[in-house]
């Protein structure tokens, strides 16, 4: 989640022991966010959870010393690479149908069509079983996920622009004012309106507005 911190609240009370009380959100910071590449000494004080490195990771900070820019560009690259490798996993299988839509059936019926139902006929699907299999002789981080198939299948560029929204909107959103923005559902679409909102939200903060990212 991606909290839009209020002027107010100072940076002491930023801790994961305290996002309960001022957001009313269980979680922990995360540091997914980079830093500008050249911070001041005195620049280094605003930022929130800043560790070492380049680009630097952290928590948060005001928007102006955040590269969100950045964040997007390397996220729409590696979004391509991991797109290629899909290719090559998935090639000769058809179309499957996401994990959502089986979900969303089980949600509507759990006594007529139980989760473990579910999963299983998710996971008879021969372009599954190429993933699954992908995962289990190459593990480790920037594989090509089941969880994100539906995007896959929208094409490289469209998931390339999914993952490099994603990369600064995050899942969620809590506005400065309280207001949260959240996908209805883990479709698609859903996540698509989530981020046209977020996004937006972004293009209007002022430069000076901090933001935090919390992993709930």
């Amino acid at each position: 989640m991606i909290i839009c911190l209020p002027d107010a609240l100072p940076a002491q009370a930023l801790t994961s022991n305290h996002l309960d009380t001022h957001f009313n959100v269980t979680g922990t910071l995360a540091p997914v966010l980079w830093a500008v590449a050249q911070l001041r000494v005195w620049q280094r004080q605003q930022m929130i959870g800043l560790r070492k490195g380049r680009p630097a990771p952290c928590a948060g900070g005001p928007v102006r010393l955040l590269d969100l820019h950045g964040m997007r560009h390397a996220a729409a690259v590696g979004a391509g690479i991991r797109y290629q490798i899909w290719q090559q996993v998935i090639h000769g299988t058809r179309a499957a149908t996401p994990w959502p839509l089986f979900e969303t059936r089980h949600l509507t019926d759990p006594d007529r069509y139980p989760l473990d139902k579910a999963i299983a006929e998710f996971h008879a699907q021969p372009r599954v079983h190429a993933m699954r299999l992908h995962a289990a002789a190459a593990p480790g981080p920037g594989q090509p996920s089941v969880g994100e198939l539906e995007m896959y299948q929208a094409g490289q560029m469209a998931y390339q622009h999914y993952r490099a929204a994603s990369a600064v909107a995050g899942d969620a959103m809590l506005t400065a004012d309280g207001r949260k923005i959240a996908p209805a559902s883990d479709t698609l679409a859903h996540r698509i309106t989530y981020l046209e909102q977020a996004l937006a939200h972004l293009d209007t903060l002022d430069p000076d507005q901090r933001l935090l990212a919390v992993a709930l």
